[in-house]
């Protein structure tokens, strides 16, 4: 047998000793990020390895099962079922560990079935944080309502004096409302007091 595929099989078998007690716990406390991380390292380093060894059966199991719990380690929701899929996994591992220590190379097969369980977690559980942050994603709409009711009557305020300045041409003498602000500006800083400018605006103002 192969040095490096000797030392391989050896400490695998004993990181996967040290990990079973753990895994019982695992089942009991699937939030136990020590745990997790314990289990998570145990798998990345397999799946590092047989790329190096060329072992891609056991590499693609590895690879699905890091992907999970890299997940978990990231925030994803740990689900009861999630975990009897890892368990199986690691099960599944020992197996192929097993039938290439007894042949020196991987047994036959692809364990899809494994694998597309493992990837149906991933994306259950992204959908599921997916739906539990779409409140607060639409949460910050609410917020402008105020303002947004307010706008239309600020609006129909507007669009009612436009509508009665427009309403009928000016008569002759008749100036509009502009230029006569305007006056009202000129004889201000040229006179103190605006009387008779009001009153000269409200005389022309009658005929209207």
């Amino acid at each position: 047998m192969d040095d490096l595929l000797r030392e391989f099989l050896t400490e695998t078998s004993e990181s996967l000793d040290t990990v079973d007690n753990q895994l019982v716990k695992f089942e009991q406390e699937p939030n136990n990020a020590k745990i997790l991380d314990n289990i998570f390292r145990l798998v990345h380093t397999i799946k590092g390895t047989c790329g190096f060894l060329g072992l891609p059966r056991l590499e693609a199991l590895a690879h699905a099962g890091e992907t999970l719990m890299g997940k978990f380690r990231d925030g994803m929701p740990v689900t009861g079922q999630a975990v009897t899929v890892i368990l199986s996994s690691i099960d599944r591992i020992k197996e192929i560990l097993a039938g290439l220590e007894a042949t020196e190379a991987e047994p036959e097969g692809n364990d899809r079935d494994l694998i597309d369980k493992l990837e149906a977690m991933v994306e259950q559980g992204m959908a599921a944080m997916a739906a539990g942050a779409a409140p607060v994603a639409d949460a910050p709409p609410l917020a402008p309502e105020a303002p947004a009711a307010a706008a239309p009557a600020k609006e129909m305020t507007t669009g009612t004096l436009i509508e009665q300045t427009l309403e009928r041409p000016l008569r002759p003498g008749e100036v509009s409302l502009d230029e006569l602000e305007r006056a009202f500006r000129e004889t201000a800083i040229e006179a103190p007091v605006p009387a008779a400018p009001v009153a000269k605006a409200e005389a022309k103002a009658e005929p209207a």
